[in-house]
């Protein structure tokens, strides 16, 4: 289809005309997305964490973590639920990983339990831990399952956090010791290692806010744990680089597109403190950029507890950045919010199809963060390290079919597919998760697996969008790519079609396609005849 044929395919939408169903064909054909499309070099897995998925909690030698003491203590987790066996991957993971395997599933990320190679932090070695590692390591090769280890994946021991955790400047040089061992003991099987996941995650929600693992509300320890755990980005990074010949180096970080509610100067204002604070934050100083205080003012609460020669080091080249994106937000002023001053507007109120965490389902989302992030003066390739939803499945016959989650994975990759295109180096997608897992506060209940398991008996089943994804790579299924228009103008009066997504409904007799994101807000719903 050229660009006269979509002009005139466009005009006559913006119109309100009746397409026929020959056009209707063409423009879905010229829309089939395919595992080629994202070239021979894209690594395509799955993600885990280790206390999401392990159990084995205090079994052979391994200390207690944080997410261990947290999940202990009454009223912290929704459920009244626990990690202790979670998806009982410490016993399982020989079948786990044959699963995968049978999957057609290329890589695995998953992460190392600190206390589990270190069970008070730093000092005495737990052998058992370490060969633990070594068989899954060893399993995931056996299986032509490439492994892409994160050293940190939330779990401090809780013996660290005891001394003071990632508030105590210390930390860079426990974090230093444990990379030093991971990466000595296993860097000649593991050629990919991330840093961190999600510092904007596990750091405010630990230490500002109190929802998460160690659960401290506390203003102080939050500055002083930011900083030094983006001054751990750097010293982690230059560690593995000495410690594993040829390594490819990244690190996560969760990111959103983020709107103001509307155009009012204060939302607008409240928008860029957000992106500085969920977005920037961690990001900014590992590329070289330093803190966001210009848009953060509380950045100089950060800045009191940086030592002479940190904003060097806190610098590290890596070789990928991981960008993990789920949706979005939308932000208006809110004064009585200490340090960011903004607040969400609720992701029911946006019009959109939410998932089981409550958070909005915005394809689009994954773009406009790989566009932003790609921008970056020296940013290295993007890697999507983690994206998925949860629904509420159900079993069926022995049977979990999930359409939402099957389609959520075709947009969204639609997306990453529309940035690669436009001269953006995206390297791969990781989806989360491989299988349902603990959710952290959450408990079990929310299930972003491919596979699914009964927490119960520990039974697995491959659901429908795990089979789809299988299928995908092997190339026996594709995806209709939802086309994206560009700001376009055309016919004498100017009319512009701002961007907007087609969504492909099906092939009843209307409602084939309805535009979202139209001037206004409004919607054009085309029809068959």
């Amino acid at each position: 289809m050229d660009r006269k044929e979509w002009l005139k395919i466009t005009a006559a939408l913006g119109a309100g005309a009746l397409i026929p169903k020959e056009i209707l064909a063409a423009i879905i054909a010229d829309g089939e997305l395919k595992r080629s499309d994202f070239g021979k070099d894209f690594v395509w897995g799955t993600a885990t964490a280790a206390y999401q998925i392990e159990g084995g909690w205090n079994e052979d030698g391994k200390g207690e973590s944080i997410w261990d003491h947290f999940t202990h203590k009454k009223g912290k987790v929704k459920t009244g639920e626990n990690g202790d066996v979670a998806c009982d991957f410490y016993h399982r993971y020989e079948s786990d990983i044959e699963l995968m395997h049978k999957m057609n599933i290329p890589a695995s990320r998953f992460s190392i339990g600190w206390s589990r190679v270190l069970p008070q932090g730093t000092g005495a070695v737990n052998q058992k831990g370490i060969d633990y590692y070594h068989r899954v390591i060893d399993k995931c090769l056996k299986e032509q399952v490439e492994p892409w280890v994160t050293c940190y994946h939330w779990d401090l021991p809780q013996a660290l956090e005891n001394k003071g955790g990632w508030a105590n400047r210390d930390s860079i040089k426990w974090f230093e010791d444990y990379v030093d061992l991971i990466t000595k003991t296993y860097g000649d099987k593991v050629k990919n290692w991330m840093v961190f996941n999600e510092p904007m995650a596990f750091v405010p929600l630990g230490y500002l806010v109190g929802m998460h693992a160690p659960g401290h509300v506390n203003f102080s320890k939050f500055y002083k744990a930011v900083h030094h755990v983006t001054m751990s980005h750097g010293a982690g990074g230059r560690i593995i680089r000495a410690n594993v010949p040829g390594a490819k180096i990244g690190t996560t970080f969760s990111c959103s597109h983020i709107d103001p509610k509307n155009d009012k100067p204060a939302n607008v204002k409240a928008a860029k403190r957000a992106d500085a604070f969920i977005n920037r934050l961690f990001i900014d100083p590992v590329m070289g950029l330093g803190y966001p205080k210009a848009d953060l003012p509380a950045c100089k609460h950060i800045e009191k507890h940086m030592l002479p020669g940190d904003a060097e080091k806190m610098k590290f080249d890596f070789d990928f950045i991981g960008l993990q994106n789920y949706s979005r937000m939308v932000v208006h002023n809110l004064g009585l919010i200490p340090i960011i001053h903004f607040a969400n507007v609720s992701a029911k109120k946006l019009g959109h199809d939410i998932t089981d965490m409550g958070w909005e389902v915005y394809p689009e989302g994954i773009y406009n963060v790989i566009k932003k992030f790609g921008s970056y003066k020296d940013m290295p390739q993007i890697m999507i390290t983690e994206n998925g939803a949860a629904f509420p499945d159900v079993n069926t016959n022995g049977e979990i079919n999930d359409p939402k989650r099957v389609q959520f994975l075709k947009d969204y990759l639609a997306q990453v597919l529309r940035a690669k295109k436009e001269g953006i180096n995206v390297g791969g997608y990781f989806i989360w998760s491989f299988m349902d897992n603990f959710e952290w506060a959450e408990g079990n209940r929310p299930r972003f697996g491919l596979v699914g398991v009964d927490f119960k008996t520990q039974q697995r089943t491959v659901k429908a969008s795990g089979k789809w994804f299988s299928d995908f790579l092997v190339g026996n299924k594709s995806i209709h790519l939802y086309h994206i228009c560009h700001s376009l103008c055309f016919n004498a009066q100017g009319v512009h079609i701002r961007p907007y997504r087609f969504v492909h409904q099906g092939n009843r007799h209307s409602s084939v396609f309805s535009c979202s994101r139209f001037p206004e807000d409004s919607n054009i719903h085309v029809f068959v005849r």
